[in-house]
């Protein structure tokens, strides 16, 4: 059966939500961000209000300042060594070229650890625990993300047939229906995980673990992240047969596995 493609609708929505000129403007993606860190930021303060934060406003702004830092340097660092490693040794300076796009959420996960790590040095808190908060707050971010690569078109999924396929016109085949992977993604990494990370903070002891929470995360993103690319377009090439984001979503499972081990061991130690 041919495919109609008229009968599908075309992604034809604007990278901007306003724009001054041609290249200028507020757009989506930007805005995304800002309602992570608002949401997150907010989040962090009603903990410190009901009494499971050392973090109070101060500390917030701080830790969200790092980690803007962290996301940014390690998301866009993080694209071009896992997605794009030639063009790194060939045009390194491309890194700096945030203008033509290309971020990682691996990656971005990585710069937060580390921005995290910063920061509870300079505090003298115990990082795990600290990261702990901050996983229950970043599924949102990742959530607005997802949904602003809808609007911009970009990170298409694979072709198919189903009635709520989409166009995309900037896609190497253009008349093609594809799924749209990445409202998927912003339901399976972003809402799934979010709502899953605040039962657990809120209804089980799992915050009086330091370390549960983070490996929670990690193996659950990584198990939306997984089934999210099974609708996805690979944007590089395969490795070992599976898609990259499914290849590195296997080194965060595993580590946050050992996360958990680790902090039921040390809980249970604790109790002895």
């Amino acid at each position: 059966m041919k495919i109609l493609p008229l009968a599908y609708w075309v992604h034809d929505l604007s990278p901007f939500l306003f724009r001054l000129n041609e290249n200028f403007g507020l757009r989506y993606y930007g805005l995304s961000y800002l309602l992570g860190f608002l949401a997150a930021g907010w989040l962090l303060l009603r903990y410190y209000r009901a009494g499971h934060s050392p973090l109070d406003a101060n500390a917030i702004i701080d830790l969200l300042t790092l980690i803007i830092v962290g996301v940014i340097g390690g998301g866009r660092f993080g694209y071009f060594v896992f997605y794009q490693t030639e063009l790194l040794f060939r045009d390194p300076l491309a890194v700096f070229r945030v203008w033509e796009g290309g971020m990682s959420s691996h990656g971005g996960m990585l710069g937060v650890a580390l921005a995290a790590g910063w920061f509870t040095r300079r505090r003298r808190d115990r990082f795990l625990s600290i990261a702990d908060l901050i996983v229950t707050v970043a599924p949102l971010g990742l959530c607005f993300g997802r949904i602003a690569n809808f609007i911009n078109g970009e990170l298409w999924g694979k072709p198919t047939r189903v009635s709520w396929a989409v166009i995309f016109p900037a896609s190497p085949h253009p008349l093609m229906p594809r799924h749209p992977s990445q409202l998927y993604e912003a339901v399976l990494e972003g809402l799934f995980v979010f709502g899953w990370m605040q039962i657990r903070f809120w209804k089980s002891s799992a915050r009086q673990q330091p370390g549960r929470l983070s490996g929670e995360f990690l193996v659950v993103y990584s198990v939306a992240r997984t089934i999210s690319e099974i609708f996805r377009e690979p944007d590089a090439a395969l490795l070992l047969g599976l898609s990259r984001g499914t290849f590195y979503s296997l080194f965060f499972c595993a580590a946050g596995l050992a996360l958990i081990a680790t902090s039921r061991r040390a809980n249970l130690q604790r109790k002895a």
